[in-house]
């Protein structure tokens, strides 16, 4: 009988070993902006992500994972050049990134076509909430004109009655001028859109603002770009004379060098480094720990990215075939966000709060202070536009 065992057990570790061998590994493409000015953006999702999957013992839905990051130059030909690269030749489970609206729309038609599940973790463009919603394609981020229109409202509160909006001519600055608007009760003085992302000369565009005496100007200007405005715009004397609100233009990327020159300029967000829930303490402090700086709000999406993949692929056993089964699981949003609560509308936007957020200085330090809650549970206005199949 004891012969009989150990034969069993034998053939029992030679029948388990092999699985064990043959464990699905999770491939996931992740495309960013590495190089050039805008680097420290995709150098902060890319930490961010990487905090995730320490957090989560190296593994996603407790499988091997391997990531592998591409830099789309900020150019939507090579981001699409780096998107095929990594469905048709890596053969990727999920795709996640992309900073700019226009590098996704790019992409997005091969996104879909190849029914990659896509966890946008930044570009909101409006197109993405609607007429070209996916099954496939799901955002951890925000519409473009939710966090301007979100501004507009707390403009309105302060009896703003002109503004003279200036921001880059690409998808993303359209739909930030245009997303003030939606809410914004005043009258547009006027409106200057400049070059992306070569032109970071705004003295025309300011000049241009002075002259119309108008009661604000409103900028979106994210990344080195934002620098160069807010740098400029101080510089000529407007700090003192009109009122600067923006979007995406002062972050925790950027307070760094702007320092005093962004004190008394608000912004909107989604998120901000003090929210007080658990999972944002530990993601802030560890991210502090790790690398020596503040995560953005950059981050604290892609975060949320890493763990929403994750829930759901605990939810599918590990399945990535079954397409309809991890998009319901998906769709379920069932982690612990850095911002509070999280839940998708029907176009897989989130549905969310939307924070007042000024500069506050601490010593030597410059910080993002949460100062009131504007909107709570906000949705996209393109959400009607979404025919979203069953």
């Amino acid at each position: 009988m004891k012969r009989y065992l150990l034969a069993a057990c034998a053939v029992a570790a030679l029948a388990t070993t092999p699985a064990l061998a043959q464990q699905k590994t999770v491939k996931i493409g992740f495309i960013s902006s590495f190089s050039g000015p805008v680097a420290a953006i995709g150098n902060d999702m890319r930490n961010s992500f990487e905090l995730a999957l320490d957090h989560l013992g190296r593994k996603i839905g407790g499988l091997p994972v391997e990531v592998i990051y591409e830099d789309d130059q900020v150019k939507p030909e090579v981001g699409l050049q780096k998107t095929q690269k990594l469905i048709e030749s890596d053969k990727v489970d999920f795709m996640v990134g992309y900073i700019w609206s226009n590098v996704l729309l790019a992409s997005l038609k091969q996104l879909v076509d190849s029914k990659t599940v896509t966890v946008v973790a930044n570009a909101g463009a409006s197109q993405l909430a609607g007429e070209l919603c996916s099954p496939y394609v799901f955002s951890t981020s925000w519409n473009n004109d939710q966090l301007p229109r979100a501004l507009g409202t707390y403009m309105n509160q302060k009896g703003v009655k002109s503004v003279f909006q200036i921001g880059p001519n690409y998808a993303a600055g359209k739909d930030n001028l245009d997303g003030l608007m939606l809410s914004f009760k005043g009258q547009v003085a006027g409106r200057e859109m400049t070059r992306w992302p070569d032109q970071l000369d705004f003295s025309a565009e300011l000049s241009k603002a002075r002259a119309a005496k108008p009661d604000a100007i409103f900028a979106f200007y994210p990344g080195g770009a934002g620098v160069q405005f807010v740098t400029q715009y101080a510089q000529s004397g407007l700090k003192g004379q009109i009122p600067l609100y923006q979007t995406f233009t002062i972050d925790e990327l950027s307070l760094p060098r702007l320092k005093d020159l962004a004190i008394g300029v608000p912004g909107v967000s989604h998120w901000v480094n003090d929210l007080p829930n658990e999972a944002n303490k530990k993601y802030v402090a560890d991210y502090k720990a790790k690398f020596k700086l503040s995560p953005s709000f950059y981050g604290s999406q892609t975060y949320d990215a890493a763990m929403l993949i994750d829930a759901a692929l605990k939810e599918t056993k590990g399945d990535t075939a079954n397409k309809d089964s991890l998009r319901k699981a998906m769709e379920k949003a069932d982690f612990k966000s850095v911002r509070g609560d999280f839940k998708f509308g029907p176009n897989h936007i989130p549905i969310q709060a939307f924070y007042l957020q000024d500069v506050v200085k601490e010593g030597d330090d410059y910080r993002l202070k949460t100062v009131a809650k504007i909107v709570d549970n906000d949705q996209d206005p393109h959400v009607g536009k979404c025919k979203m199949p069953n």
